[in-house]
Order: structure tokens, then C-alpha cells, then sequence
């Protein structure tokens, strides 16, 4: 009965496997909920303010967080709203790591909406959450929700229960 259990959960998880290696991939995010209306704070070595185009940008080992959700890059471009007094975007570029709770993300560029709660990673994008690993092109997650779609192509490992990566 053990032997016929463990088949049974061998061929779940490799079928799981060939559906997550498609071109793109539905991602459960019930831990990233996030209030987009908590502060914004932000910490780097350099800022750089354009009243021209209501932009500042910040550079050098960027920290930006929200809550319990933390993004760090080389450089973070901050966009205003037209009104010039709320954070409308946060575009990170170079080395950019999201992490909330658990769950974290590495890409090349991310955008981050605030007042929507969304956030597009682009390039090379490597998702973990717990023993599970995502790999695709893009993945975008509405934070609000706890949901997130990965297109790709997608690859994932699984882990089975009680087995670490």
C-alpha cells in the first residue's frame, strides 16, 4: 500500500511538473498580501530629484519596503502621480530581489504600481516559496489579491512534502 501511495504521489508531482513547464503558469501568492496604502520607505546611497518630469531616482544598493515586503536593486526610479504628491510607480533595475515573508524573487527589472498593489518582474525571473522553485520571463503578481501569473517559458521544482530542496 506505501509503495502504490508513493507512485501515485511520484506521478502527481511529474505531472504537476510537465503542466508548470508550459508557456505559462498560474502562481498562489496567499502570503504576499499587501496594504499598498502603508508607507513607502526608501534607502539608498544616492538620490537624484527631476522637477521637470516628477521623477526621483535613487541609486546604489536601493532598499525600498512596504510592510513586511522588502525589493532591493542597483537603481529605483520613483514616478509621481500628476498631482506630484503621491507615489504612482517604482521601477527597480539591476540585481532585483523582492522578498515577502517566505516568498521571495530575483529579476533583471521589476515595476512596482503602489496604488494598484501590483508588481511586474521581467528577465530571467526566479521565484521560491518554500521548497518550491518558478522559472519564467515575466511574472506578474497582484499583491492585494495574493495572486500572480508567470509566463515563460515556465519551468518548477517541486519538492514533496516533508523533503528539502
Amino acid at each position: 500500500m506505501k509503495a502504490v501511495l508513493q507512485a501515485v504521489t511520484l506521478v502527481a508531482a511529474l505531472a504537476l511538473g510537465v503542466v508548470a513547464n508550459a508557456q505559462g503558469t498560474g502562481v498562489a501568492f496567499g502570503g504576499l498580501k499587501l496594504d499598498p496604502s502603508a508607507p513607502v520607505e526608501i534607502t539608498a546611497d544616492e538620490l537624484r530629484v527631476s522637477q521637470n518630469d516628477g521623477t526621483a531616482r535613487f541609486s546604489g544598493h536601493v532598499v525600498v519596503g512596504q510592510g513586511p515586503m522588502r525589493l532591493s536593486a542597483d537603481s529605483v526610479e520613483v514616478r509621481y502621480d500628476q498631482t506630484g504628491q503621491a507615489i504612482d510607480t517604482l521601477v527597480a533595475t539591476g540585481h532585483v530581489v523582492f522578498t515577502n515573508g517566505a516568498d521571495a524573487a530575483e529579476a533583471a527589472r521589476a515595476v512596482y504600481t503602489v496604488a494598484k498593489g501590483t508588481l511586474l518582474l521581467e528577465g530571467d525571473v526566479i521565484l521560491t516559496q518554500g521548497g518550491t522553485a518558478l522559472s519564467g520571463e515575466r511574472l506578474t503578481v497582484d499583491l492585494t489579491r495574493g495572486e500572480g501569473f508567470m509566463s515563460g517559458p515556465v519551468r518548477t521544482i517541486l519538492n514533496p512534502a516533508g523533503t528539502k530542496p
